[in-house]
């Protein structure tokens, strides 16, 4: 079994959110949306050549798939706008369905890592501003549990 078939047996057979293979070398989360991919690429993991699987890759993920200069990524659900961003960096992706956006959690409008990084092409500015995102949402819900107790 190659890198990438083992990345994507192990997002279908485990609680996996994102999976990334190379030789013996295997990261693995089950956070949700982009945080396992910033947290790696952030703390330096190396992941130049690794195959991945991840539940559902939108531009923002595409943008640090190819930051992180993976090779491969497979995902059960896909957007357009992310398989644009693989075929310029030249990183291969599979998918079974593709779609226009992610919607966010509630259904409400787009994913806010999305919205963040709709007018970004750039895979370094996409990380920084992504991260401004996480912080900005981070701080958001802390205060509302805050105000709860």
């Amino acid at each position: 079994m190659n890198d990438w078939e083992n990345a994507i047996r192990l997002l279908e057979e485990n609680r996996h959110t994102c999976v990334l293979c190379k030789g013996d070398v295997l990261y693995a989360s089950e956070k949700r949306g982009v945080a396992p991919l910033v947290g790696w690429i952030t703390s330096g993991v190396d992941l130049r050549g690794f195959s991945a699987a991840d539940k559902i890759v939108g531009k923002a993920a595409a943008l640090l798939f190819a930051l992180a200069g993976v090779k491969r990524v497979f995902a059960p659900v896909m957007t357009e706008t992310a398989l644009a961003i693989f075929t310029c960096h030249g990183i291969e992706a599979n998918c079974q369905t593709i779609i226009k956006q992610i919607m966010n959690r509630a259904g409400t409008g787009p994913c806010p890592m999305e919205r963040t990084v709709s007018s970004i092409d750039d895979p370094e500015e996409a990380l920084k501003a992504i991260r401004q995102t996480m912080e900005r949402l981070s701080a958001a819900k802390n205060a509302s549990v805050q105000m709860k107790l």
